[in-house]
């Protein structure tokens, strides 16, 4: 690393994530340093981005956005890399310490991939890595002596809680939902259910398909099986609550039966900061707790039958191999059906089953096999969505 300075590479930087991650870097100067920025096809905020932070370099996904666009307030220190081999080789670069990976989907396992293979520390916000490959990513991570930080609030507050006692002393982790704008909606209601009900969450701002993931709890499903790979744990020392204050983002119970909660107001500043200056805590820019007001924490069971996702997740961690790749694709064609009207709501979780239980198992697939995978259950859906 630079003296005292990690130098960031945000992929994603347009999103949600990126946008929280720049307002972090940009508030600890003498800790962190953004040298690259990363984003699909939003030019305009991406260029805005450059000029603020004048990294090193940047990138767009979409060959034809980035034509499209000027470019004319580019700072000059800054250059244009085209082509995703270009990407995956300014990630592995000398000048890069931490690779912030915030690409929805698994569009974003490329990069990741490629900062994994370099021996970087990878602050992880795109689920979708582990989901799809975990056992592959771990084991990668491992070999190359690369590090990976969680990003997702969720993750965080696990990583938080477990340094409380030993790995040993684990009982199990319970994972917080705020089970969305549909948590006490009926089936028929479901049934009904419109593409902007479905983006109301009551709590967190985020992109169309992780908002409408959380709508039907798939967003949670997917958090199970990462969190089973990153903390290596069996699906069942897993649990998933409904906690609709979004307060509580996760909590770890140990054997003696002590449970230990991370709390904060749902902001992502707060796990991204974490997962930049980690070990360190430093002065944030997130929201903090008012303990001068009445606060109010609920907790309940999740309605399996509302909300399918958790039960077809924990089948999928117990399987492994292809599976989550399957299931992935297929969710993230899914949503892609439902917000263009051409997929009920409530079709979105039976129809990845259906994918997920008709494709070929594989207990130890490669990348490339599960790139394949991913491509297959794409097509299956759109099958399915035709019909």
């Amino acid at each position: 690393m630079a003296e005292g300075i990690s130098r960031v590479a945000v992929l994603g930087s347009t999103g949600s994530i990126g946008r929280s991650a720049l307002e972090v870097i940009a508030a600890h100067p003498t800790r962190l340093r953004c040298v690259g920025l990363a984003a699909r096809c939003s030019t305009a905020e991406l260029e805005s981005q450059a000029k603020q932070a004048k990294p090193q370099w940047i990138f767009v996904a979409d060959d034809q956005a980035a034509r499209q666009h000027s470019w004319a307030g580019l700072p000059t220190e800054t250059r244009q890399l085209a082509g995703d081999e270009a990407l995956e080789r300014a990630v592995q670069a000398n000048d890069v310490d931490i690779v912030l990976s915030a690409i929805v989907g698994s569009a974003g396992l490329r990069s990741t991939w490629a900062a994994l293979e370099a021996g970087k520390t990878v602050a992880l916000a795109n689920k979708e890595t582990l989901v799809v490959a975990g056992r592959l990513a771990m084991d990668l991570a491992r070999d190359r002596g690369a590090t990976i930080l969680p990003v997702d609030s969720e993750h965080s507050a696990i990583f938080q809680a477990m340094q409380a006692g030993r790995r040993s002393e684990i009982c199990r982790v319970i994972l917080t939902a705020s089970g969305g704008p549909f948590r006490n909606h009926s089936r028929e209601q479901l049934e009904q259910a419109t593409v902007a009900e479905a983006m109301a969450h009551p709590h967190w701002s985020m992109g169309r398909k992780i908002t409408i993931d959380s709508a039907t709890m798939m967003n949670k499903a997917l958090e199970l099986i990462e969190a089973c790979w990153l903390f290596d744990l069996d699906e069942a020392q897993i649990e998933v609550v409904v906690h609709p204050q979004s307060i509580v983002h996760s909590m770890v119970e140990f054997v003696d039966g002590s449970v230990v909660a991370q709390l904060s107001p749902p902001d992502m500043k707060l796990p991204i900061q974490y997962a930049l200056t980690y070990p360190d805590r430093l002065p944030g820019v997130a929201a903090t707790m008012d303990w001068s007001q009445r606060h109010r924490l609920d907790f309940e069971p999740v309605n399996v039958e509302r909300f399918p996702a958790i039960d077809l997740a924990r089948e999928v961690a117990r399987r492994g191999g292809t599976a989550g790749a399957v299931l992935n694709a297929a969710n993230e064609a899914a949503v892609a059906g439902f917000l263009s009207g051409e997929l009920r709501f409530t079709d979105i979780v039976p129809s990845c089953r259906a994918i997920v239980e008709q494709h070929h198992f594989e207990p130890s697939p490669s990348l490339d096999r599960l790139i394949e995978l991913d491509r297959w259950a794409r097509k299956e859906m759109a099958r399915w969505v035709c019909t």
